[in-house]
């Protein structure tokens, strides 16, 4: 797809026992219930994405991040009340309480606790700085790597992820231009150059260049810089995401997302007939509210 595409840059995510389908203007979740009907939910995108804000390069980036973010931890919350019959609501005060506990618990996860242990190798092991940061880099991958493939064990995350490949069999199909039924969709990759799983791929190698060239640092100048960077470093790996998706007709770049597509493979399965009927719902019920261009 080029820059002269003429498909929006539609996008998703796996909830439990469903898919979220986000378009320009509207978003739709599709679930199954405990009866396996399809359960359709629908509603306008938020003024956010008619910003002025979300056109410039960079700062887009932070803000269609938070936005994702927050319509994940909406979507699952719908899903997973599908499931229980109950309508536990998570907003205002309490959907950002949320989604800060989250963004602390991955931050110290995948970003400070790395910085501590290059920083006690550097100490310890007497070993310089550019080795301590390549030593803290290659760490935060190894996490990321491990934490995807050790929650994929699980069987009900092995459903989310198959649901996943739903999403993208969907979304790959309607580039495409195929009739979206289970079977045609079904002959589509699990992959896609848009994927989540690309964009933390792309913040970790892109963090692994920027705080090596940071130099010797003390230990709090080095956790302090590892926050204050990351919006940056998410900036950068949004545009990169973006780029590389609308040039995937340069050979450079078909080279240079194999890496990201090879790791969508530990947060994609094969997706069944009746789930990939679910990802085609909610892609669906999604377009219909899309006022498309002429």
């Amino acid at each position: 797809m080029t820059e002269k595409s003429r498909f929006p840059m539609y996008g998703g995510q796996a909830v439990i026992e469903g898919v979220m389908m986000r378009g320009t203007q509207s978003v739709a979740i599709a679930m199954r219930n405990p009866a396996k009907d399809i359960k359709i939910h629908q509603e306008p995108l938020g003024a956010l994405y008619k910003n002025k804000f979300i056109k410039v390069p960079f700062l887009r980036g932070i803000v269609m991040l938070l936005d994702a973010l927050i319509l994940g931890i909406r979507a699952i919350t719908i899903s997973a009340n599908t499931q229980t019959g109950e309508d536990e609501k998570i907003q205002g005060p309490l959907l950002y309480l949320t989604l800060l506990v989250s963004l602390g618990i991955g931050i110290g996860l995948f970003f400070l606790t790395p910085a501590a242990l290059g920083q006690l190798s550097e100490k310890f092991l007497n070993i310089g700085s550019w080795w301590g940061n390549l030593l803290e880099g290659l760490v935060r991958l190894g996490l990321l790597v491990g934490y995807i493939w050790a929650v994929g064990q699980m069987a009900d995350i092995k459903r989310v992820f198959a649901y996943h490949g739903a999403e993208h069999k969907t979304i790959n199909a309607y580039e495409a231009g195929a009739e979206l039924s289970p079977e045609n969709v079904s002959k589509y990759s699990v992959e896609h150059p848009r994927c989540g799983t690309s964009f933390l791929l792309t913040l970790i190698l892109l963090s692994i260049l920027l705080f090596s060239l940071l130099g010797p640092l003390p230990f709090w100048a080095r956790m302090v810089s590892r926050i204050v960077f990351l919006p940056f470093l998410a900036c950068i790996a949004y545009e990169y995401i973006r780029w590389t998706a609308n040039h995937l007709d340069s050979k450079l770049v078909r080279i240079l997302i194999k890496p990201s597509l090879a790791l969508q493979h530990l947060t994609t399965r094969e997706p069944s007939l009746d789930m990939l009927e679910v990802s085609i719902a909610a892609f669906n019920a999604m377009r219909k509210e899309e006022i498309i261009p002429v």
